[in-house]
């Protein structure tokens, strides 16, 4: 079920007055029924796939919480490896089969394993990070194993985050569920206001903005340098719009019930580093391959070349985590070598801090940082999009060509330079209100507002919604991970 969708128009409303109404002791069952039937609207019997994930590290954190020792650590690697091994046969198998195959036929070798056709459920990769981030909390006795299964059930599958996050951990969530959240009247307006904003940035910006996407990036040798900028300039805030207008209304959709879920993105396109983007940019994700990856490995507490490479093999992994292609690879093994480089050259950095004196010029040195910070981001989101390696390379050796073609896009395609002007006014309008949600969410910017402006906005972003929107059930993009 798409939050986009005419489905959850009447999934929403019923479930929650259903969840108030139900005594305390059975609002659990009814948002496990409910996650239940939220997910079972994609491919119904890939909910057997998700209740084997489930019953794998709920008993696999009963007997790590009794086991001492290597037995310990035994149950743990069962786990890891059993639930790893769900995602790699629907995610990744054909990705590896394909690539040795391809050695294979290289070396004039006979190859027999077959592909096999499957398709990947939906969200895999998000319910399975948050098992295994129960698994190893538990494990490292941060977190005490859930005895009520169907408490521990509802922790994967709570629907506002089952499919695209946020990753949860269990410290946050699980004790939630046993909590009694009685009806707020503000906290449920808060709520659907973060819902609605969450769903303007998606289908008014990131479903707009896509139909020029798709058109250029649908075939690239079509168009000019400036107009294969401009798609990929589009794409990142599509993606960002796309997935955290997702988060707005997971967030907000949870908290009308009275769950409080982590912030998953924060002004990413405002960093002023690579590094600073990661931790702005789908948080939950970042801190998680930070805390159970990155530091496993060790850190930065090792020699300064194992430190290049934990930070480097942890974002081509988390590259791999989103899709099973090169070009997801590349883009994770990007930005970690934009992080080594960055760290690498910190000496000479301060040296031209220091000879140009940037601090007296600080805020036009910000914006250089942010403009720096972006373009490299959106380099990178060339990989993220293209279909494969040759056509994003493709995209970024003719991007920056000089080109005869004066127009924005071609007028016989879905997307004119009408709908570029259009495009530019919303990407203005995001800037302008996310500048002024630096020190305050949109949700606390208007709330000591005059009443009458309050809700004339209110009734504005629900008109812009209603006449501005591309309503065509489009998928949110983290989807497919």
């Amino acid at each position: 079920m798409l939050f986009n969708s005419f489905d959850f128009l009447v999934f929403f409303p019923l479930v929650t007055l259903l969840y108030f109404l139900l005594p305390h002791k059975f609002r659990w069952a009814l948002l496990l029924i409910a996650s239940c039937t939220f997910y079972m609207f994609f491919i119904p019997v890939y909910i057997l796939i998700l209740a084997v994930t489930i019953l794998i590290d709920y008993f696999a954190g009963m007997y790590i919480e009794k086991s001492e020792g290597k037995k310990r650590k035994l149950y743990l690697i069962i786990s890891i490896i059993s639930t790893c091994l769900v995602l790699f046969i629907f995610k990744y198998f054909n990705f590896f089969n394909a690539n040795f195959a391809a050695i294979a036929n290289f070396f004039h070798l006979n190859y027999p394993i077959e592909f096999v056709n499957i398709i990947l459920p939906i969200g895999l990769s998000f319910h399975t990070f948050q098992s295994l981030s129960y698994v190893i909390e538990v494990y490292r006795r941060k977190q005490k194993a859930e005895k009520n299964f169907g408490i521990y059930s509802l922790y994967v599958m709570f629907y506002p985050q089952l499919v695209a996050g946020p990753i949860e951990r269990p410290q946050n969530l699980l004790h939630q569920f046993y909590e009694k959240h009685d009806f707020d009247y503000r906290r449920v307006v808060d709520g659907l206001k973060l819902m609605a904003w969450g769903l303007f940035k998606k289908v008014v910006i990131a479903d707009r903005l896509a139909i020029a996407v798709n058109q250029v990036y649908g075939n690239p040798s079509e168009y000019s340098s400036f107009q294969l900028a401009i798609a990929t300039v589009f794409f990142a805030f599509q993606i960002y719009c796309d997935f955290s207008g997702y988060s707005d209304m997971a967030i907000g959709a949870a908290k009308v019930m009275g769950f409080k879920l982590m912030k998953n993105f924060n002004l990413p396109y405002f960093s002023k580093s690579i590094s600073e983007f990661w931790k702005r940019w789908h948080i939950s994700l970042s801190t998680w391959f930070r805390d159970y990856l990155y530091i496993s490995l060790g850190g930065n507490r090792v020699v300064k070349w194992r430190w290049y490479f934990n930070l480097f093999i942890t974002f081509t992994i988390s590259g791999l985590w989103h899709g099973a292609n090169w070009t997801f690879v590349i883009w994770g093994a990007l930005n970690g070598f934009y992080l080594v480089f960055a760290i690498w050259t910190e000496g000479l950095k301060n040296k031209i801090h220091s000879v140009f004196k940037t601090d007296s010029w600080s805020g036009l040195y910000s914006l250089v940082q942010i403009v720096n910070t972006f373009v490299l981001t959106c380099i990178a989101w060339v990989f993220f999009r293209a279909k494969d390696v040759h056509e994003a390379m493709y995209i970024l050796t003719h991007m920056f060509r000089k080109s005869d073609n004066t127009s924005v896009f071609i007028t016989n395609g879905k997307f004119t330079n009408q709908d570029f002007i259009f495009s530019v006014v919303l990407i203005l309008f995001l800037s302008f209100v996310s500048f002024h949600q630096r020190n305050k969410s949109i949700i606390g910017y208007f709330l000591n507002k005059p009443v009458w402006l309050r809700y004339s906005v209110y009734l504005l972003l629900i008109l812009s919604i209603f006449y501005l929107g591309v309503f065509e059930e489009t998928q949110f993009i983290y989807f497919q991970f």
